[in-house]
């Protein structure tokens, strides 16, 4: 089997795991008790919570462990709107962010918030033109995604950050598919909330963070406990959050070589595809290395997708979040609207483990399987 779906999640790798057991064996203690069962998880908490402040510049304070990705984007949005919403009832974000963002606007709308989607054109990258047009003196918050889930585009976050610093809006990014993977500084990039998780990184499923910058406080949405400096409620998961901070560690030390690694891998992929007589196009321009979203005419995705499974090869026709959904990819339709390529796309996200080898072999299988297709 060949695994090209890194985007909706990751193996754990076996360093992870091994820093993850004690902790879930021998130093299982609650990390609220104040014997040293209790001390112990506490302190594995601070040295994460440490190493992810670092990552991002920022202070170890203003980093929320929580149960993932989703979460995070949830208290951050809500959180943050109804904690503010004195100052006014108009916020923004766009039309191809992921579910955990727009299902979050989607609330506020139902709250009696006035929500802007703004457009997405077709290169996949929302303009900071758009974003300004679109501000209004009631304007509290803006949600934009770092990079895309589905097409891999990198969004103009500094430029964002910085104008809506000016304009004292905050400024929240859904960071899941960049965090560790791209260099991200908070302060520089006026980023006043950020979400990540765990299982994008190789590193566990259910745990993730929201950075939230010092000063800013969001209505809770959790209640039952005063864990994370009163923040967010429930026992920390000490073992998750341990695995989360090593996959960081080892992902932002090997950034660079696997980067290049695999901006390799899909050049490779192109060259063959256009070296072959399928019809196909790239979906947005490029962005995150490891994320491509191919167009293929006359293609039946949900059979294109059961044959490439049958090669033993792993692929998707959208996020995670929609699979299962023969709706059309609600990204692909911000950018591009009413046409063919949002039922007839793939998407293909290298990470660990694949190699040149694995590339040469699927894409001799979509050649395959496409000319299946297009021929008829």
């Amino acid at each position: 089997m060949m695994y090209f779906d890194h985007a909706a999640t990751t193996p754990m790798r076996p360093e992870v795991l091994e820093k993850m057991t004690p902790y879930m064996l021998e130093q299982f203690g609650n990390p609220s008790s104040v014997h040293a069962f209790g001390r112990s998880g506490r302190a594995a908490i601070d040295t994460a919570r440490r190493m992810m402040a670092t990552e991002l510049n920022a202070k170890p304070t203003e980093i929320i462990f929580t149960s993932g990705g989703t979460e995070a984007d949830n208290y951050a949005i809500i959180g943050a709107a109804m904690q503010y919403q004195s100052r006014g009832r108009h916020v923004i974000t766009t039309r191809f962010e992921h579910h955990a963002v727009l299902h979050a606007f989607e609330e506020l709308e139902k709250r009696g918030f006035d929500v802007t989607y703004l457009d997405v054109p077709a290169s996949g990258v929302v303009t900071e033109e758009a974003l300004r047009a679109a501000v209004r003196p009631d304007t509290i918050l803006v949600s934009i995604m770092f990079g895309n889930n589905e097409v891999g585009t990198i969004q103009p976050i500094a430029a964002c950050g910085r104008f809506l610093q000016e304009q004292q809006i905050l400024f929240h990014t859904d960071a899941v598919q960049v965090f560790a993977k791209m260099a991200i500084d908070v302060e520089e990039m006026g980023i006043d909330l950020l979400s990540a998780s765990g299982h994008k990184i190789n590193g566990p499923k259910g745990v993730g963070l929201l950075y939230v910058r010092s000063g800013l406080k969001l209505s809770p949405q959790s209640f039952g406990g005063e864990q994370e400096r009163k923040r967010r409620a429930g026992t920390e998961n000490v073992a998750g959050i341990v695995g989360f901070a090593e996959a960081v560690r080892l992902t932002a030390a090997e950034r660079p070589q696997q980067t290049s690694h695999y901006r390799q891998l899909r050049t490779l992929l192109l060259e063959r595809l256009e070296a072959s007589t399928i019809d196909f196009e790239v979906n947005g321009t490029e962005g995150l290395a490891q994320v491509i979203n191919l167009y293929f005419p006359r293609v039946e995705i949900e059979p294109f997708l059961i044959m490439l499974d049958m090669r033993g090869i792993a692929v998707s026709s959208g996020s995670a979040c929609t699979a299962g959904s023969i709706e059309p990819s609600h990204v692909l339709s911000a950018m591009y609207g009413e046409n063919p390529r949002t039922k007839q796309s793939v998407r293909i996200s290298f990470g660990r483990g694949n190699d040149a080898a694995q590339v040469e072999l699927l894409a001799q299988g979509l050649i395959d399987i496409v000319k299946s297709f297009q021929n008829n």
